[in-house]
């Protein structure tokens, strides 16, 4: 006789949900594509709450960028 489980599950999933029907799913079948085109970069705690969202994250990152390049160009020498 199987025992009971002790720890009952809590079952979200809607009853119309039929899992039978999900046959042939491939793990992974994205996963090159998508990172691909992606570039993950993590950001410190404490940075991170200093941008709301990725959006200002980029600004700040094209304003460094570009004073960097600024800073760093080559300087025209005078020709006699």
């Amino acid at each position: 006789m199987k025992k009971e489980p002790t720890v009952k599950r809590n079952d979200d999933m809607r009853p119309e949900y039929d899992l039978s029907q999900l046959k042939g799913g491939v793990r992974g079948k994205y996963y090159r594509s998508a990172a691909a085109g992606t570039n993950l970069v993590l950001i410190e705690p404490d940075l991170a709450g200093l941008f709301p969202d990725s959006a200002s994250v980029n600004r700040a990152l094209r304003v460094l960028a570009e004073a960097a390049r600024s800073t760093t160009a080559p300087k025209r020498q005078r020709t006699r």
